[in-house]
This record gives structure tokens, sequence and C-alpha cells, in this order.
């Protein structure tokens, strides 16, 4: 198996997370908040640490926060080998940051969302495989709910518009893995205008289709605060699981 950098963007405002206001300090941001017992970047950052071709992690932050960060969390960073770099106005801009600090020696990069903290080790693992069969691969769910498209310009008050078919549909989450040269392929290959809303869709861009690997539900983003209850559960039913 090949060698993997991994970076974690941490670096956005989360202003639905903290109910469209600004947060106050790094620590009310959702990478930085306590979740049973421990920041929510590092639920992450500590599975990764453990499998055997992770070489590399790299914490994205926002450049206002940077030195905090390094300040507050010096012993994890230390214990795990975390890399902390500033990161750019958008996330694809700070997963670009992110990217020019990756050492040669690693042959995949993997990016993971920093408020996924219940990623498992078996989708790790999983999508680590197929990346490397297949230069490009994703963890993701099929959609089992119904779809509805709203009616256009009604945010406010919507209506259906109709039901979408859900037939070949899927969430994408993360880690998403690539190919080192690939991806950096795809990113350079970026219209100036283009922001992606996932690192897979540089990929598609430029015409590579990436693999998609069985997810798993528990591996939830955290959105907004009722979502740390959820994330909560899943880290205590991954823990008797282990």
């Amino acid at each position: 198996m090949p060698y993997f950098a991994v970076i974690i963007p941490a670096a956005g405002k989360g202003t639905r997370f903290s109910a469209g206001r600004p947060a106050e300090s790094f620590r009310q941001k959702k990478p930085f908040v306590s979740l049973a017992g421990k920041a929510v970047w590092l639920w992450s950052a500590e599975r990764f640490a453990r499998h055997p071709d992770v070489i590399q992690i790299i914490l994205v932050t926002s450049p206002e926060d940077t030195d905090e960060v390094r300040r507050a969390f010096q012993d994890d960073l230390a214990r795990l080998g975390v890399e902390v770099v500033p990161g750019g106005t958008e996330r694809f801009l700070s997963v670009e940051n992110g990217l020019r600090a990756v050492t040669p020696r690693a042959g995949y990069v993997a990016i993971h969302d920093a408020a996924r903290p219940c990623v498992s080790d078996r989708t790790i693992g999983a999508v680590f495989r197929a990346a490397v069969e297949s230069r490009a691969a994703i963890p993701a769910v099929p959609i089992v709910g119904t779809v509805k498209k709203s009616r256009p310009g009604a945010a406010r008050t919507p209506f259906i518009e109709r039901t979408v078919s859900r037939e070949g549909l899927w969430e994408a989450q993360t880690p998403q893995v690539f190919e080192l040269g690939l991806y950096r392929e795809a990113v350079a290959a970026r219209a100036a205008q283009s922001m992606p809303t996932d690192d897979a869709g540089l990929l598609e861009a430029i015409g590579i289709p990436p693999r998609l690997v069985p997810g798993e539900r528990t591996n939830i983003k955290i959105t907004t605060p009722q979502d740390m209850a959820l994330a909560e559960f899943a880290l205590r039913y991954a823990a008797g699981q282990d």
C-alpha cells in the first residue's frame, strides 16, 4: 500500500453552526468545540494517525486562528504529528493551501471534513484501497428518502415543484482520496470562477469519475448544534463495535 497524506480543512466560519452569527472565538467554531471530551477535529485525526500508511496529517485553519490553534492543541499536534497551515477564504482554497504542504513521499492525498468526527477505520481502509485500485474514490451512501424539488425563488415559503427520482443518487461523504499527481492536475485545471462543493467534483470536471465506496450513515457531518448529540451517539455506538 502506498503512503497517504491527509488534509483536514477546518477554516470555515461555521455560521450555520452558530445560528448565523460569526463565532466570537475559534473555540466556538465546529472543528474546535468539545464533543464527548475532545475537540471535534481530534476524533478523526486520531483515526487517521493510527493507520499504518498515513505519513502526514495537515490541519488547515483560518489564518486568524492558526496561532491560537497551535497553542491550544500543542500537545495533541505533537502527539499525532499534525501540521497546521493557514487556509483561504473558501474551502477549496484552504485545500489548495494544504496541498502545497503535502510531502513528496505521499502517493495519495485524502481530504476529510473536520466536522466529520465519526469516520470509522473500516471506511478509511475501504476508501484507501479503492483509491489505489481506481486512482480516485469517495465514500457515499445511497439516498433512501423521497426527494422533492422546490419551486424556484421560494426559499421562505417553499412549495413542491416535483418529486425527483432517487435512483442512482448518493450522498457524498469524506475522506475523498485521490492519487496525488492526478489531484494536482485537477486542481491546476480548475477554472478561476469554479467553486466546487466537494473535491471529487474537480476530478469529474476533467472527465475522471471517482469510484463510489459504500459508506456508513454514522459518518455524519456536524452542521448545526443539534448534530452534536447525533455525533456523540454515533461515537458511543462505534466504541461498542471496536
